[in-house]
């Protein structure tokens, strides 16, 4: 006898083993990049004057009023 290699021990487990490794780096790869994503979660309405005053979509004046229409 041959022990374990036949049909268990030879390439088919090693295939297995290279294809654990593989998913597991994925599966780290996804968690640690989906920490840098931004939630999905919706801004605040302060949030978003203040985004488009920094674009220059609104002047001072505008961003001022509208600002203490929200507060």
């Amino acid at each position: 006898m041959h022990g374990m290699e036949g049909f268990w021990g030879g390439g088919f487990m090693m295939v297995v083993w290279w294809g654990l490794i593989i998913l597991g780096v994925i599966a780290l790869g996804k968690v640690l990049l989906g920490k840098n994503t931004p939630s999905n979660t919706q801004s605040s309405p302060l949030e978003i004057l203040k985004r488009r005053y920094a674009k220059g979509e609104i002047s001072k004046d505008e961003y001022e009023n509208l600002k203490k229409d929200i507060l």
